[in-house]
């Protein structure tokens, strides 16, 4: 009996391991820090208290913390790649290398102790790199403790003091972060300009500054009484010439804050509970926008929290400052005086993030497509919505996307591009990272929705976010699920469109009879819908799959009613395409009458041939 019953659990063990996909591991923290700002130099002191949890299985014998300030130095990585790149960010160009001892930033470590005793460390341009006197083994628990300096540089890129309209600060990347380490390994890369990545836990931040300040920031004030200034009904009776902010911030893995004399400050709960927040500086360019973005963004949330999964953090602030627009926690930072339509705009962008990277941490070194593309997919979805309900000028459109598939061709077309899968820092040029990450990596998420149909993609995106909401999710995290939500076979179309450039271009090239050949003149294969008009003025449509599809789409608002026809080998270069109707009843046979799929010749998609133009190739 005994061994009867080892035997079954034996077995029971053997296939719960062989099917069960565990849940990776991942780091966790815990920050508790004070922060003291001097305003006439513009530097800050700060003491830092970092419980850090080794969930991995491995054990560390040294640790990385990011030191981002130290980017904004004459010779930094960040001065000479921006020096040296043909096409240099114009916020940033030379700016860096013309910085003054006062105006530069810098972050030091002035101590550092792990479990109450001093450790090892050296500072390596925007990286601490610390050797550990004692391994930090599998499934521990240390404590960090740290004091730090840092000089707020002049406003260049992100972070600094005296932005362009005028904000004193803003305060993104400004303490010791650490590096996170995953299944990959360290990731400790340079501030070079790009993308971040970091570790989920909670912050518990105080800062001090002169009473005349205003703050914003990620998390929740912890006492607004004692600061008024529209946080509380209470304003304090008297106030001493300095105020300690403290915010608390719980499940982020960063945290961002800004302060100026002169933020306002608006507060709208919105329909679910959330409270948006908006700072700014009142004005003539700002103030009337302004006033009205949150009751537009509440409208905003219920089209987003339908589509791509709850908002699950209590608060969001849209604050006025850095140099564009750029996200964190919670919290973004956007420059303010613009019209109301490209507000409205950045403020989707900036808060669409939350989903991909605030709730889905994918690495954005590595994967950035993940988090920008992704984002610029669901805000072109966000913002058509808005334009449907009226609450900002322009006119909807069936399908939002097609701009950037055209954008995507175009500069496919160039010869400039870069797989998707180079890293964000590594790229030859900045205009090659920008179509990669924005436009391709919308695209990437367009020609998914031409493969799979609209049905299983919808459905696929929020089993994406419910099942990976903080992860840090990797590409082929989201093709399997994808694929479960469509019961289709995706890799091929992953290692296609980020792993290489091959494009796609199909042609209609004859008729005759009752059949039309079709052949496949690019690398990469795709299924085809096509749409026969005959001359009577009748439609007919035919799905051709793909044998490594392993199946067929179902449900496509953009494509129904059609014939499933026999599947297309990929090595097979043309294709004998059977019809219903007779070549002397048949107007046009075209590919894709959608324009969704990023066919990079379009004149060859119908016949018999029609005068379309090119594209436009920069």
């Amino acid at each position: 009996m005994f061994k009867s019953i080892a035997g079954l659990l034996f077995i029971l063990f053997i296939s719960f391991t062989a099917f069960a996909q565990p849940e990776r591991w991942q780091q966790s923290v815990k920050y508790t820090m004070e922060v003291d700002v001097a305003i006439k130099k513009h530097q800050f002191t700060g003491i830092q208290k970092l419980v850090y949890t080794n969930n991995s299985p491995d054990t560390l014998y040294n640790v990385f913390y990011h030191l981002y300030f130290n980017a904004f130095q004459p010779n930094s990585m960040m001065d000479v790649r921006s020096r040296t790149i043909v096409d240099p960010d114009k916020r940033v160009g030379d700016r860096i290398a013309k910085l003054k001892k006062n105006e530069k930033g810098f972050m030091e470590v002035k101590s550092l102790k792990m479990n109450g005793r001093k450790i090892l460390y050296k500072t390596e341009g925007t990286i601490l790199e610390v050797s550990l006197s004692e391994p930090i083994l599998p499934n521990s628990t240390v404590v960090f403790d740290m004091e730090f300096k840092g000089q707020v540089p002049l406003q260049i890129r992100r972070s600094g003091r005296n932005n362009a309209e005028g904000i004193e600060y803003s305060m993104a990347q400004w303490y010791p972060k650490m590096c996170n380490y995953d299944y990959q390994g360290w990731h400790a890369n340079p501030y070079v300009a790009r993308e971040f990545y970091g570790i989920w836990g909670d912050f518990d931040v105080r800062i001090t500054m002169p009473k005349e300040y205003v703050i914003a920031g990620t998390g929740i004030l912890q006492n607004k009484d004692d600061v008024g200034y529209g946080y509380s009904t209470v304003e304090p009776v008297s106030r001493p010439d300095r105020l300690t902010w403290h915010f608390k911030a719980e499940n982020v893995h960063d945290f961002v804050w800004a302060a100026d004399p002169d933020y306002k400050q608006i507060v709208h709960k919105a329909h679910d509970g959330t409270i948006i927040r908006a700072f700014y500086q009142p004005g003539d360019r700002t103030t009337e926008n302004w006033e009205r973005l949150p009751v537009i963004m509440d409208e905003a949330l219920k089209f987003i929290n339908e589509k791509y999964g709850k908002y699950a953090f209590p608060e969001y602030s849209f604050i006025q400052g850095g140099d564009g627009g750029m996200e964190y926690p919670m919290a973004t930072l956007i420059t303010g005086e613009r019209s109301l339509v490209s507000l409205v705009g950045v403020a989707v962008h900036e808060w669409m993030h939350s989903w991909y990277q605030m709730m889905l941490g994918s690495n954005e070194a590595l994967y950035h497509w993940m988090d920008e593309g992704f984002t610029s997919f669901a805000s072109n979805e966000v913002m058509n919505y808005l334009q449907l309900k009226k609450m900002i000028p322009g006119e909807p459109v069936q399908n939002p996307h097609l701009g950037d598939v055209n954008g995507y061709i175009n500069f496919a077309l160039s010869g400039r591009e870069e797989p998707l899968i180079t890293h964000a820092d590594h790229f030859l040029t900045n205009t090659a990272y920008g179509v990669a990450s924005y436009t391709k990596g919308e695209v990437f998420l367009e020609q998914l929705r031409y493969i799979i149909g609209e049905h299983a993609f919808d459905k696929g995106m929020l089993q994406y976010f419910d099942t990976w909401k903080f992860k840090h999710p990797n590409p082929n995290d989201f093709i399997r699920i994808m694929e479960k939500a469509s019961k289709l076979e995706l890799d091929w179309f992953k290692e296609y469109f980020a792993h290489t450039t091959h494009t796609i271009d199909y042609e209609v090239e004859s008729i005759s009879g009752k059949s039309a050949i079709i052949r496949k003149r690019g690398v990469m294969p795709m299924p085809l819908d096509i749409t026969v008009k005959t001359k009577n003025g009748k439609e007919f449509y035919y799905y051709i799959p793909l044998d490594i599809l392993r199946g067929e789409k179902n449900g496509d608002r953009f494509f129904g009613n059609y014939k499933v026809m026999k599947d297309w080998s990929w090595t097979h270069p043309t294709y004998k395409l059977d019809l219903d109707q007779g070549v002397n009843d048949i107007e046009t046979i075209e590919i894709d009458v959608s324009k969704r799929l990023a066919d990079v010749d379009r004149t060859n998609n119908v016949y018999p041939r029609k005068m379309m133009p090119k594209l436009d190739v920069e």
